[in-house]
């Protein structure tokens, strides 16, 4: 879920299931009361108590990813992803003090490398390589391998995962309630006392893993390739894994600033919903985070794009490759009132009796598949459509086709059946959804991330509110032909 595209694909897939067409009795009937509570430091606290499960679902979302970095950063919120499981100075080893001089060996010798690299001295870097490697080898007989994944487990912990985004880190458990205070104990823990061990050794599994997701594979390259040219100036633009060349030059020292600076109680929302009493929950989080320092605050993003000047287009074709049809508008942030005219405008062109999967697959019979997605956003958002072709298939008539339905959203209002065949469908999803205290976690986290978690809970309330002539009326500002960023994937040789 590294590169900015396709997680926005995977994730609002997910997302849309939880949040699309909420409904006043449905918020009722659930009772989402959300506890919130910003300690001194800047951490901010989400509390959503339901005893009707036996478990807490736990998330801890740093608020800094790829768009907050800079040329000869990129991707390095992912590398500290990777990090951050380590250890600590209390988690992982069984020698602190051994552990800090065998880092600043190696630290030592890196440097000593890279210099002779510069210098065109291939066998000193080999031969001071090789001596690496040794240090690390006899580092590694001090290490409790995996032991705060392994004490997660031991707790009866499941879900336990990691994933970086454009926007933030998120780390994420669910324990059995008497458990919840590991979660506390540990995430403090790591927020102050993180040492990021065998570095360079995953600087190079992480440039590994964007060898094989991305360069090997020819759906990874396009994505990335097409997202820069959506964004021209605004960071989304860069990929959440990085850059080859900036992770081939990352430095432990360079990461160690950058988590000491940012992974700290200001840029942090901690996220519980399960079996938990409020008033208990906060004593124990204010126990292990209250009294650690806030942190650096995170730079503002001032940088916007400038408007689009035409259409863009993008052509690849590869021997391994699908035939893909993308077409992207950008569209306004996350609690724009446009955004929920376009929430319908999706729900009418997707899915299997949607308006283009009966277009493209059924009646023309030119697709495999097709979707919209409107993907809401900080700063910025996409609709984008996409649809996997079958190798006969005209690409200028798929173009056509889609430009037809679009262009009959700009000219014809919706008809009332069309507002309630989506709303019914989801209202389906959504049920089983809230009933999820996972998907309530990390939705709670991810709206507080967005600017405000209520924007998650008052979306029915809005969203009601929208009008046929609305959508019409948004789907003539945003489903313009020199607004569109269109990528084409193809079969074949260049």
């Amino acid at each position: 879920m590294e590169a900015l595209f396709l997680f926005k694909y995977f994730y609002f897939e997910f997302m849309k299931k939880l949040f699309l067409f909420l409904i006043p009795s449905l918020l009722f009937a659930f009772d989402l009361t959300v506890h919130k509570e910003v300690l001194d430091n800047g951490l901010t606290v989400l509390l959503y108590p339901n005893t009707q499960v036996a478990t807490v679902s736990c998330r801890l979302f740093y608020a800094t990813g790829s768009v907050h970095e800079v040329p000869g950063s990129s991707g390095l919120a992912h590398m500290l992803e990777h990090e951050l499981f380590k250890g600590t100075k209390k988690v992982g080893i069984l020698d602190s003090i051994q552990d800090a001089k065998f880092l600043k060996e190696q630290d030592s010798l890196q440097f000593l490398m890279r210099n002779s690299l510069l210098k065109g001295d291939s066998l000193e870097a080999l031969r001071l390589k090789a001596e690496h490697d040794s240090v690390l080898t006899e580092h590694r007989k001090i290490f409790v391998k995996d032991e705060l994944w392994s004490a997660y487990q031991a707790a009866g912990g499941t879900g336990l995962n990691a994933f970086t985004s454009d926007l933030m880190t998120a780390y994420i458990v669910t324990l059995p309630k008497n458990k919840m205070e590991l979660f506390l104990w540990l995430e403090a823990d790591r927020m102050q006392n993180a040492v990021l061990r065998e570095f360079y050794s995953e600087r190079d599994v992480v440039r590994e893993e964007r060898r094989m997701r991305y360069e090997n594979r020819p759906t990874g390259r396009f994505y990335e390739t097409l997202n820069s040219m959506i964004y021209e100036a605004f960071p989304y633009r860069i990929p959440t894994i990085g850059w080859a060349s900036d992770i081939e030059n990352y430095t432990r020292e360079k990461a160690e600033e950058h988590y000491q600076k940012y992974y700290k109680p200001r840029n942090a929302i901690l996220t519980l919903a399960g079996n938990l009493d409020t008033a208990v929950t906060m004593k124990m989080v204010k126990k292990y985070f209250a009294a650690i320092a806030p942190g650096e605050e995170l730079p503002a993003l001032t940088i916007r794009d400038p408007e689009q000047v035409g259409e863009k287009r993008l052509t690849v074709s590869r021997e391994d490759a699908p035939n893909l049809f993308v077409m992207a508008f950008k569209t306004k942030e996350v609690g724009d009132s446009s955004l929920y005219a376009l929430d319908i405008a999706e729900g009418v062109l997707n899915g299997r009796s949607g308006r283009l999967y009966k277009r493209l697959v059924e009646e023309e019979q030119l697709a495999v598949w097709a979707r919209a997605r409107n993907s809401p956003n900080k700063y910025v958002s996409e609709f984008s459509i996409q649809a996997e072709l079958k190798p006969e298939a005209d690409f200028q008539k798929v173009e056509k086709i889609i430009w037809e339905e679009l262009d009959k959203l700009k000219k014809e209002s919706l008809v009332q059946r069309d507002f309630e065949k989506v709303k019914n469908r989801a209202y389906a999803s959504l049920v089983r959804s809230l009933t999820d205290m996972e998907n309530v976690a990390t939705m709670l986290a991810w709206y507080e991330m967005f600017g405000d978690y209520r924007i998650f809970l008052n979306w029915a309330k809005v969203l009601e509110q929208v009008s046929p002539d609305e959508v019409k009326a948004v789907a003539q500002n945003t489903f313009l032909k020199n607004q569109a960023t269109i990528g084409i994937l193809k079969k074949g040789a260049f």
